[in-house]
């Protein structure tokens, strides 16, 4: 994907292996936006998926209306090569807000929905909400030693490889300040319509880190659960928020484990 136009819309990063005649995986990221963060996860992935991830632009401030109608409008496009294959929608984070909204807007496109901690949760967190109002009065120059000090929140340290570790403090600091500041409002003003959650009908898998310390997650999956009609919750006792990245979570296997995938006849059906 070329650079310039990551900078300038929301675009899709295409792995090297097209699989058109695999079902079709979006994956929504976290607050960073890149869509980068998922590669150690691709490779099993590809196992059974046409993978797509989800990068937004760096100095994107879009609203939450506006990333649904790009989300969409890519997926379309993606389905306008090849229409008959079912298509799965995982959110983590920030990405798990987004998945929800995309969700509720066209619910008869998704076959399944798999959430990761999603940042719902941070409504849950009075303090944390209050202290990202606090963030616009940081100057610019210390979001860097902010970053720093967030890792050990974010993740569950000794779990992930060091290289995994430079790459998440990378990419956070990648994103502007402004970009983050804005992206938190939408976390504070998220609103999901319950009853519209409630119609959908698909098999939805929510994931939650039980060691999560930036967010409460398994407390807002099993919230979560009580209103979708058909879920499953799934808690990775020893995983921390950025749970993607942690050495021994692989998610493909975390699906399979759940019945999550696409039967073999189903995929031979894509395939012809």
């Amino acid at each position: 994907m070329i650079i310039q136009e990551v900078e300038l819309n929301p675009c899709f990063l295409t792995p090297e292996r097209v699989q058109p005649e695999y079902p079709l995986l979006v994956y929504l990221p976290g607050m960073d936006g890149t869509g980068q963060l998922l590669r150690s996860q691709t490779v099993g992935l590809e196992t059974g998926f046409d993978v797509r991830s989800l990068a937004l632009p760096r100095k994107g401030l879009n609203t939450w209306d506006a990333l649904t109608k790009s989300v969409l409008d890519l997926i379309d496009a993606e389905l306008e090569k090849s229409s008959q294959r079912p298509v799965y929608l995982c959110g983590e984070s920030f990405g798990g807000c987004l998945a929800m909204k995309v969700a509720i807007q066209a619910p008869h496109l998704f076959k399944r929905i798999i959430l990761i901690n999603p940042a719902s949760a941070f409504q849950l967190r009075p303090w944390l909400s209050w202290a990202s109002q606090l963030t616009y009065l940081v100057p610019t120059g210390l979001y860097d030693i902010g970053a720093l000090g967030l890792l050990p929140f974010l993740a569950s340290l000794s779990r992930i490889s060091r290289s995994d570790r430079l790459d998440l403090l990378k990419t956070m600091r990648s994103v502007p300040a402004e970009t983050v500041l804005w992206r938190l409002s939408l976390l504070r003003e998220f609103d999901i319509d319950e009853e519209k959650l409630r119609r959908l009908t698909q098999p939805v898998l929510l994931i939650a880190g039980g060691s999560d310390r930036l967010l409460p997650s398994v407390t807002e999956v099993k919230r979560i659960g009580n209103i979708l009609p058909n879920k499953k919750i799934v808690v990775l006792p020893h995983c921390g928020h950025a749970c993607l990245l942690e050495q021994d979570t692989n998610l493909y296997e975390i699906l399979k484990a759940n019945d999550f995938l696409e039967s073999k006849a189903d995929i031979g059906r894509v395939k012809k």
